[in-house]
């Protein structure tokens, strides 16, 4: 998949703007694939019966598949011409997910930092993962790296030979 006219720039956003993704609803399967690919089988996401005998009664989704799904959410919340993801600056789990319970990613522009001439530019967003009650489950700031217009103006100029 490459990026179409829809996927935005760096110069094409703000600082203050935000967008809230579509929803996403946290599965079972979910839960047991993510086990699989990471390795994690602790009982506080596997085990009904140990979950029980928990704070919260029943099993509850891995912090970091959350914060994977909410990534994917982000992917379209807004359509960004993203060439990397440079890192996490900082990130709290606040509420546990449970299968069933709907997540969305609220995201707003922090910071915009432009590189290489405007070919690039480092955006800080502060991204939130509400669940379907409205509650926050997760928060942060993360930074990507993002493609410029000047790279549109480099792409079309003509090359000089020999």
């Amino acid at each position: 998949m490459s990026f179409t006219t829809f996927h935005l720039y760096f110069d094409d956003v703000a600082i203050g703007q935000q967008w809230e993704s579509l929803g996403r609803t946290v599965t079972e399967a979910d839960i047991a694939i993510f086990a699989g690919l990471s390795g994690d089988f602790n009982p506080i996401h596997m085990d009904h019966e140990f979950a029980k005998s928990t704070l919260f009664r029943r099993p509850i989704a891995h912090g970091l598949l959350v914060l994977a799904l909410g990534s994917g959410l982000s992917l379209h919340a807004p359509p960004m011409r993203t060439m990397a993801f440079l890192q996490i600056k900082e990130w709290t789990f606040k509420e546990p997910v449970f299968v069933g319970d709907t997540i969305r990613v609220r995201t707003t522009v922090l910071t915009k930092t432009e590189r290489a001439r405007g070919r690039f530019g480092a955006i800080e967003w502060r991204r939130e993962i509400v669940n379907h009650h409205g509650k926050v489950v997760q928060f942060g700031i993360t930074e990507t790296l993002v493609e410029g217009r000047a790279n549109i103006k480099k792409q079309a100029e003509p090359t000089m030979t020999a």
